[in-house]
């Protein structure tokens, strides 16, 4: 069916390499939005691939795994349902790689965690569309 959305998170869209993970908290931009915080690190050229993603929840505030399991769930979740936001703006978006991280001291629902993670991302679309692509932005390294 044409015009139809892919609602999924593939493994090719997950931040796994140590090297571009490193990169993307040297070199990326972010802001918080409680109980939320966005890093990531623009490309050059509009693209309406999806980025690589990268969800954590700490350890220090989360003591037990199945909290942080729990919170990472909905953090994929909710991105999974709405990374059409970055996907089909129009002219495409700048955003190579995006780090979601959990700042939060409370375990929130899901229903205020996806929108948080909404309004987080017409921030994003805002801020990268203004221009804040700094020159220096490189490709990520494959």
């Amino acid at each position: 069916m044409p015009g139809a959305r892919a609602y999924t998170f593939s493994k090719e869209e997950h931040l796994c390499r140590k090297k571009l993970i490193d990169e993307l908290f040297g070199r990326g931009s972010s802001f918080g939005l409680y109980p939320l915080r966005m890093v990531w690190l623009p490309l050059r050229e509009p693209t309406t691939a999806p980025p690589q993603v990268l969800i954590s929840v700490s350890k220090r505030t989360f003591k037990r795994a199945v909290d942080r399991n729990h919170l990472k769930r909905l953090l994929r979740e909710a991105y999974r349902l709405n990374k059409h936001l970055l996907t089909e703006a129009a002219g495409g978006h700048h955003v190579g790689q995006l780090a979601l991280i959990y700042t939060g001291k409370e375990k929130k629902p899901f229903t205020v965690v996806q929108n948080k993670l909404i309004s987080g991302l017409e921030r994003l679309l805002r801020a990268t569309e203004a221009g804040s692509v700094p020159n220096n932005a490189t490709p990520p390294a494959v």
